[in-house]
C-alpha cells in the first residue's frame, strides 16, 4: 500500500444510523480496520475517511441517512474529510438513485459488502481466510462495555406486507451455534455481562442451518458461557413461535424473564392484510401461554398505528388490546409507505396528522398501564445492571436496569446510594418511588 493510501485512510470515523443489526454491522467493520492498525475516530472532523452506516427502513431513518451523508460530503468539500463512504440499507435498496443524486460520494456498499469497505480502505487485504476470520474476530464496542449485542442471524423470510426488510437484507441466514458460542466467549472475555440476542425474527433461527428452529439450543448453550449473566431475547415473530423456548426461559437463571414480541396489530382484518399468518385470538391465547410458562414474565411489544386497512374500528380494537393484554412494555410505530411491499398498492390514506394522533393515544394507555405496573414494585427488592453516574438537576444519582428492561428503549432505576458503585456491577436496591418511565429506589 502507498504512504498516500496510508495517509488517507490511517483514521476512520464510522457513522451507525438505525437499529442495533446496523450497530453489529459497524462494531464488525470497526475491528477489521483496527485489526490492520487503521485508528477509528468517533468525530467525524478527526478523520480521512468517514463511513455511514444507513438505515433505510421507513421515512424518518432514510431522512436522517440523507441528512448524515450530506454532512460528511460538506466535510469533504472544506477539505476536512477525504473520503466518504456508504454503506447499509440505503444503500443496499436505492444504490442507483444515490449515485445519481450524490455525485461526491467515494463508494457505495450493500448490507453484505463488508470485505469490499475492508478492500478499498485498505487494499492489502489478503486472503478469504483472512476475511472469514475478521468475520469472527472482536468487535470495537460502541456500547458500554458491560453489554452488547450479538445478532443471531441475518434478513427475513417472512412475507409482512409493510416491511421492507427482505428487500433490503435478503432471506433468512442463521450463524451457527458455535460461532455464536465462540462470540459470546469473546464478549465475555472483554467484560460483557449481558448479550442482547437481535435478529429480524429470532424465532426463526436455524430453520435453514438445522431443518428446525433449534432457538432453545441456542440459548441453552449460551448460558454455560462463563462471564454471561444475562441473556435477553429480542424479535420474536409471534406466528409458529417455538414453544421449547418457554422452557428455557423458565428454567435457564440466566435468561432474562423478558421478551420482545412484535405482534405489530390487534384486527384480525389488519393482521391478515399484514400478512402476519396469525389472528388476534391466536396472538391473545399465544400470550396467555407465555405468561402460565413463565409467571412474571415482562413483556414488550411493538404495534403500528395508521396502516392503510385500518379504519376506526380496527383503530378501536388497539385501544382495546393494549388496555386488556397490560403489556410491560410498548412501542407504536406510524405507518410507513415503503415501495417494493406487497402493501404499496394499497397507498396512503391515513393523513399523517391522524397517525401520530393514534400513536399518542397508544401511548397513553400504555403510561397508565405502566404507572399501575411501576407503583406495585414500591417496597420490592431488584437485582440492577449499574449503567451511569448522572447530575440530573438534583444531584448526582447512578442509573441502571432491571432484568424487566432492555437497553436504550425500556424503563431505568436512579439509584440513591452514599456509597461508590462501579458502572457495569449489579447491585441489589429497593423500590422507594415510580413513574411510568422510571423507579427510584435506594441501594440496599
Amino acid at each position: 500500500m502507498s504512504n498516500k493510501l496510508e495517509q488517507q485512510a490511517s483514521r476512520v470515523s464510522v457513522v451507525t444510523l438505525g437499529c442495533e443489526k446496523n450497530t453489529v454491522d459497524s462494531e464488525v467493520i470497526m475491528g477489521m480496520l483496527s485489526r490492520r492498525g487503521l485508528r477509528m475516530e468517533e468525530d467525524a472532523e478527526n478523520a480521512d475517511t468517514v463511513i455511514i452506516n444507513t438505515c433505510g427502513f421507513i421515512d424518518v431513518a432514510k431522512k436522517e441517512s440523507v441528512s448524515a451523508i450530506l454532512e460528511a460530503l460538506e466535510l469533504k468539500k472544506q477539505g476536512i474529510v477525504k473520503n466518504v463512504y456508504v454503506a447499509g440499507c440505503l444503500s443496499e435498496r436505492y444504490r442507483a438513485d444515490l449515485e445519481s443524486e450524490l455525485p461526491d460520494v467515494d463508494r457505495f456498499f450493500g448490507t453484505q459488502d463488508f470485505e469490499r469497505i475492508l478492500e478499498s480502505i485498505h487494499p492489502d487485504t489478503s486472503t478469504e481466510l483472512d476475511l472469514k476470520r475478521d468475520l469472527l474476530g472482536e468487535r470495537v464496542l460502541t456500547t458500554p462495555r458491560h453489554f452488547a449485542y450479538m445478532k443471531i442471524s441475518e434478513g427475513c423470510d417472512n412475507p409482512c406486507s409493510f416491511c421492507a426488510i427482505p428487500i433490503m437484507r435478503g432471506g433468512h441466514r442463521s450463524r451457527s451455534i458455535e460461532e455464536l458460542e465462540f462470540e459470546a466467549m469473546m464478549l465475555a472475555g472483554n467484560g460483557v455481562k449481558e448479550i442482547v440476542l437481535i435478529a429480524q425474527d429470532s424465532t426463526y433461527y436455524g430453520l435453514d442451518l438445522y431443518g428446525d428452529r433449534t432457538l432453545a439450543k441456542l440459548l441453552t448453550r449460551l448460558t454455560k458461557v462463563q462471564g454471561i449473566e444475562w441473556v435477553r431475547l429480542m424479535y420474536a415473530y409471534p406466528a409458529k413461535f417455538p414453544m421449547d423456548v418457554l422452557d428455557v426461559i423458565a428454567g435457564e437463571e440466566k435468561i432474562a424473564k423478558y421478551l420482545d414480541i412484535p405482534v405489530q396489530h390487534a384486527s384480525t382484518k389488519v393482521l391478515k392484510s399484514m400478512r402476519r399468518g396469525i389472528t388476534r385470538r391466536a396472538t391473545e391465547d399465544l400470550i396467555g401461554k407465555i405468561r402460565d410458562k413463565v409467571p412474571g414474565i415482562t413483556l414488550r411489544t411493538t404495534l403500528i398505528a395508521g396502516y392503510p386497512d385500518e379504519g376506526e374500528a380496527e383503530y378501536a380494537e388497539m385501544e382495546e388490546f393494549v388496555t386488556q393484554m397490560q403489556f410491560d412494555r410498548l412501542g407504536v410505530f406510524t405507518y410507513s409507505l415503503e415501495e417494493g411491499t406487497t402493501a404499496f398498492p394499497l397507498d396512503d390514506p391515513i393523513p399523517h396528522t391522524e397517525k401520530l394522533r393514534r400513536q399518542a393515544r397508544l401511548y397513553e394507555i400504555q403510561a397508565d398501564v405502566s404507572l399501575e405496573k411501576n407503583i406495585k414494585k414500591i417496597g420490592s427488592m431488584q437485582r440492577v445492571l449499574v449503567e451511569r453516574l448522572e447530575d440530573d438537576g438534583d444531584g448526582a444519582f447512578y442509573f441502571g436496569r432491571t432484568e424487566a428492561d432492555a437497553p436504550e428503549v425500556d424503563n431505568e432505576v436512579r439509584i440513591e446510594s452514599s456509597s461508590e458503585i462501579t458502572i457495569g456491577d449489579f447491585v441489589h436496591v429497593r423500590v422507594t418511588s415510580a413513574t411510568e418511565h422510571e423507579l427510584e429506589a435506594q441501594l440496599v
